[in-house]
């Protein structure tokens, strides 16, 4: 509340017509409330490992859209600080954001980035383009720069299905650097410290318009492969019944893959790795 406020009301700013983007808004009303105020004081940098980081994203085209993926690991160094991170989430019905790096930090943007799409789309009667959502949420990244500079990192993977799109073209997929550059990627990519041990299986078993299950494999054949070789990366846990997230966006919308049957799909992937430890080859 500021000096303005009366009986506990919000002041007039809230009752006041503006602009469709709810962090500008944030901005200019509420500033301490946006995650890219950064919690350490100016010049001092985050000690490393001493917040949660969380890795390893990936996402792929199919026949029916784009699939998002990722595994449940988050550490702090060498100690696992959490074992069932959710680090898939839904942004709106067609688009999805999964995250590597700082925790708080990127569940805190995914949050704001939620919003951000529904407070647009009340004020302007209409959704975003796709493409104007990558660009919001690089600009998102951007205000976090003097974060990053300081160690809190957050880098996020953005998939949509483009309604706009021709057919086969509709499912797309954006990364992004540090500092808000936007990148768009074609069949396939992966973000964090498991991502090139990913994207290296992923260049062997993608192809493009891969049937739903044929993808939703892939995609467990790369995290595991990055948890193979990158301690960060938490392959599946059976004993636990922990498994990675598996989504699908398609033209009906988000979906989330059911543990049910991302236990089944891991469980055969298992089975797979105990007779090829190396993964399954490249068809000829």
């Amino acid at each position: 509340m500021t000096g303005n406020d009366t009986a506990g009301l919000p002041d007039e700013a809230f009752f006041t017509p503006g602009g469709s983007s709810f962090t500008e808004f944030l901005a200019a009303h509420r500033p301490g409330l946006l995650p890219t105020v950064s919690p350490l004081p100016a010049g001092t940098s985050a000690a490393p490992g001493r917040f949660p980081h969380g890795t390893t994203v990936l996402a792929l085209t199919y026949r029916d859209g784009v699939l998002i993926a990722g595994d449940r690991r988050a550490t702090m160094g060498n100690l696992i600080a959490q074992r069932d991170l959710e680090k898939v989430h839904p942004a709106d019905e067609h688009t999805a954001v999964a995250f590597a790096g700082t925790v708080g930090l990127a569940l805190d943007m995914v949050r704001l980035y939620q919003v951000e799409l529904t407070h647009f789309e009340k004020i302007e009667g209409t959704p975003m383009t796709l493409a104007a959502k990558a660009m919001r949420l690089a600009a998102m990244i951007r205000q976090n720069l003097a974060q990053a500079m300081q160690g809190l990192v957050v880098v996020p993977l953005l998939a949509g299905y483009d309604l706009t799109a021709p057919a086969g073209e509709a499912g797309r997929i954006f990364a992004y650097d540090a500092v808000g550059g936007l990148y768009e990627k074609r069949g396939f990519h992966a973000e964090g410290s498991g991502s090139p041990y990913a994207r290296g299986a992923l260049k062997k078993l993608y192809r493009p318009g891969l049937p739903r299950r044929e993808a939703a494999l892939a995609a467990l054949h790369a995290l595991y492969d990055a948890a193979d070789d990158d301690s960060a990366t938490g392959g599946p846990d059976l004993n636990r019944r922990i498994f990675p997230i598996i989504s699908f966006i398609t033209e009906d919308g988000f979906e989330r893959l059911p543990q049910s049957q991302t236990e089944e799909l891991s469980q055969e992937m298992v089975r797979q790795r105990a007779g090829r430890p190396d993964g399954p080859h490249v068809e000829p």
